[in-house]
């Protein structure tokens, strides 16, 4: 006889545990258990049977696997949280005998520490690992960054999870790995590539944040601090990797001074390693004393081999001219068929994305976002950026009338009156510090707004500046990793270039119906309030008779309209026309209204053209319906669904395009 099972020993009831009977076994209270859980990863599980699970009980519990919670038991933070546990019973007898120096003591120094390094490199055993699970820990961070301090979120806290950030935003700016940005309204959004990993991240913007009393900071604090060891570890590595010192040099008193990014200051192995050679050569060549030996042989041997290198450098300029032009451009790929979808062209590269900004010199105005511009400026090459004195230290100048800018990004009313000319030194860094009154422009510059930069950025060139300007309209701000697809509207792209043959003119012919339709509803009104006297004469001529005749004729003239084996068509319909049009001439006058205008050449070319456009879909609508004949009930179902999928999607980009079409007729009748 085989050994009977009980029940709740084997199957789900023993894979799951109850987060009521994890805390018991690992004897720690329930706030040390979820943050040992959020250190280790592990994660609430929903069994498949939770009535099997929860052993038949009625009541909604948390499970987790049996295992995790095993594994639990050998984690070194265990005997920490006891630590802390029994420490914090000591504070409180201290306080209760009023002893606050000992529980002061007790709480600044024999307080147990918390590292959490080796749970860092149990989680991610490799690089690339760290690398993929980024993403969530730098929204977390510049969140917690941008938050004001409070008693549930300390000031030390705020400050680590900035100099964090800013590290990390300086190793985009040294290695221009930064590709994509998209303002958008939650924040703005910011996509870099590091070792082939794409991380995307996003940040808030700088405005005030309200603390709610609904969130739990306890929690988010956890997660903070396992982001912040995380975060040091992903820095540390990627810092040693291009050869940097880790941590860079900080300045206190200059990011109390609002400098932010240029308060670190970067220093290399490399470029320690290069001067001490230096050093040392120099020492060679005084002998230890402070005359050169040798020094004119030793000039004249440096600067042959100068020349020569110029002269190699040269002749392989001059052999392969067009290999030196395309060595730093990037293959783009097209669409075979015209009507196929757009294909994804490949990102920056960093030498491209290193020299976008580079020989421009930028002044941030104190109302654009100094931090987010200045980031993305300085990830794509620009050297020399200048700004306000009220938005902090660290500027290249904070003189706004400096000579040397050649872009100035503003986000202003349009501005029209030139400034002044100066009067003073030639030499800028000797004139005193002025500001520009507003409403007064530098000649010569170029005044952008914020936009631009992103703008600029996400299409990998420089863009139109007049599009930007000051006051202007701005183009669509459209999100870098939303592909346009083949039948969808697509605002970068003009009408001409997504909208069908003959749209626009059935677009125009329906609005002018629509406006006839309305005046004849007004000069019916108009006739009704009349005495009656058209009404009367109208009666006389007998209109029923000659509008049943204008019929006849018309219906003629459309049968030898579409009879084209006869030589005079042509000359019979517009015969037919000119007397259908005299007919229509007669009731108008007979019955009061306006008399209608007879066609012109171009409209009677935009209705056959649309008579032929009408043709060719009836002929294609027609050819589908038999093609859907010789389908199976199962594939004809799957067809419709897609047709009825394709057509909402047509229609609401016709409709997008209508309106777009419509606000440019109306922006061209303003001009």
């Amino acid at each position: 006889m085989a050994k009977q099972k009980k029940k709740g020993q084997s199957g789900q009831a023993k894979n799951y545990i109850t987060r009521t009977q994890a805390v018991r076994k690992l004897q720690i209270s329930l706030p040390d258990f979820r943050r040992l859980c959020i250190f280790k990863g592990i994660y609430p599980r929903e069994p498949r049977n939770i009535k099997k699970a929860n052993k038949s009980a009625s009541h909604s519990t948390t499970f987790y696997y049996t295992k995790d919670v095993q594994y639990l038991l050998h984690e070194p933070l265990l005997q920490k949280f006891r630590e802390q546990k029994a420490l914090s019973k000591k504070i409180a007898r201290s306080l209760g005998r009023n002893e606050v120096q000992d529980a002061v003591r007790l709480e600044k120094y024999a307080m147990p520490k918390i590292k959490l390094d080796h749970i860092v490199r149990e989680r991610y055993p490799t690089f690339v690992d760290a690398l993929r699970d980024l993403d969530d820990a730098l929204s977390l961070l510049f969140l917690f960054a941008n938050l004001p301090s409070t008693s549930a979120v300390p000031a030390k806290v705020i400050a680590r999870c900035q100099r964090l950030c800013h590290e990390f935003e300086h190793y985009l700016i040294t290695t221009h790995t930064l590709r994509k940005s998209f303002l958008s309204i939650k924040g703005i959004y910011y996509q870099a590539t590091i070792q082939g990993q794409d991380i995307m991240w996003l940040v808030p913007y700088k405005f005030v944040q309200r603390v709610t009393q609904d969130v739990d900071y306890r929690i988010m604090g956890t997660f903070v601090e396992f982001y912040c060891t995380l975060l040091g570890f992903v820095n540390y590595r990627l810092y040693t990797s291009i050869g940097l010192v880790y941590p860079p040099k900080f300045d206190v008193a200059s990011d109390e001074r609002g400098a932010e990014l240029s308060a670190f200051t970067l220093e290399g192995h490399r470029v320690a390693g290069a001067i001490d050679q230096k050093e040392d050569e120099q020492k060679m060549l005084t002998n230890g004393h402070g005359q050169i030996q040798n020094s004119e042989t030793i000039q004249a041997q440096i600067d042959k081999i100068a020349q020569e290198a110029e002269v190699e450098d040269d002749t392989k300029e001059d052999e392969n001219p067009e290999e030196q032009a395309d060595s730093g451009t990037i293959d783009t790929f097209t669409p075979a068929a015209p009507e196929g979808d757009i294909l994804p062209q490949p990102d920056l590269t960093g030498d491209e994305a290193s020299t976008l900004f580079s020989n421009f010199t930028f002044f941030i105005s104190r109302e654009a976002p100094r931090h987010s511009v200045e980031f993305l400026l300085r990830a794509f090459g620009a050297k020399r950026i200048g700004w306000d004195a009220v938005l902090g230290d660290g500027a290249f100048t904070h003189d706004e009338t400096d000579p040397r800018i050649t872009h100035q990004i503003v986000d202003r009313p349009a501005l029209a009156q030139p400034l002044p000319a100066l009067q003073g030194q030639s030499d800028p860094k000797d004139q005193p510090l002025q500001a520009i009154k507003p409403g007064y422009i530098v000649p010569g510059r170029v005044y952008i707004q914020p936009q631009w930069i992103w703008d600029c950025v996400n299409e990998g060139k420089l863009l139109r500046t007049d599009l930007y300007a000051p006051g202007a309209t701005l183009p669509p701000h459209i999100s870098p990793w939303i592909k346009p697809t083949s039948g969808q509207y697509d605002p970068r792209a003009t009408l001409e270039e997504q909208e069908p043959a003959g749209e626009a003119d059935q677009d125009i012919e329906e609005e002018e119906e629509n406006a006839d339709s309305a005046e004849e509803v007004e000069t019916d009104d108009g006739d009704e309030s009349e005495d009656g006297e058209n009404e009367v004469d109208a009666g006389d001529m007998d209109v029923a008779s000659a509008s049943s005749e204008a019929e006849s004729e018309e219906e003629v003239a459309d049968g030898f309209a579409g009879f084209e084996g006869t030589e005079d068509a042509d000359g019979l319909s517009s015969d037919l026309d000119d007397e259908a049009q005299h007919q229509k001439e007669l009731e108008a006058e007979a019955s009061g209204r306006p008399i209608p205008v007879a066609k012109s050449k171009e409209d009677a070319r935009k209705a056959k053209a649309l008579k032929a456009r009408q043709t060719a879909q009836s002929k294609k609508d027609e050819e589908i319906e038999r093609q859907k004949m010789m389908m199976s009930n199962k594939k004809r179902k799957l067809f419709e669904k897609m047709q009825y999928s394709n057509n909402k999607r047509d229609l609401e980009a016709e409709k997008l395009r209508a309106k777009r079409r419509k606000l440019e007729r109306a922006g061209k009748g303003k001009a």
